[in-house]
């Protein structure tokens, strides 16, 4: 009797290995950890996000590059000739700063739109000259820095004090 059990255990163990996720089932468990890698840029490798700009109740969504290193940052948008209506970059700051953007080496003009710790739009530098090394700057403390193609902020009615999240 104890034989039969133990020969009807180790039966049931056996279907149930049988049954058991294989090297197939693991492959195909590790396929949504690879499909939850971040979205990438073709051209400069960043991070892509989404951002909303919330401006009264409407929401306008953007794909944004993260600039979140020092050399992201140093690079920005510089050589780049197009950047699609929705498309733009963003610039975060560790802390809170006063920020500062030029235009060196950026064939494109840009909306710089400066963002405050509130996530609410402090000012926005439109139409930025294409090359120019003039300083254009935040009014006070910015958090992140947002750059659209230039006139997307007037084109879509974004101002100062609208909300941005990303």
């Amino acid at each position: 009797m104890v034989r039969q059990r133990l020969a009807s255990a180790g039966l049931v163990l056996g279907l149930l290995a049988a049954c058991s996720p294989g090297e197939g089932a693991t492959a195909s468990a590790q396929a949504p950890a690879a499909a939850a890698q971040p979205a990438r840029h073709p051209v400069s490798g960043l991070e892509v996000i989404d951002l909303v700009v919330e401006r009264g109740d409407k929401k306008l969504p953007f794909r944004v590059e993260v600039a979140d290193t020092p050399e992201a940052q140093a690079r920005g948008l510089m050589f780049r000739t197009a950047l699609a209506d929705n498309d733009g970059m963003i610039f975060p700051s560790p802390a809170p700063e006063p920020r500062s953007f030029w235009m060196k080496n950026t064939p494109l003009s840009l909306d710089i739109i400066f963002i405050g710790p509130d996530g609410r739009i402090l000012n926005i530098a439109a139409n930025t000259v294409p090359y120019s090394l003039q300083p254009v700057s935040s009014n006070g403390s910015a958090s992140a820095v947002l750059e659209l193609r230039a006139g997307r902020a007037a084109a879509l009615g974004i101002v100062a004090g609208d909300r941005v999240d990303w």
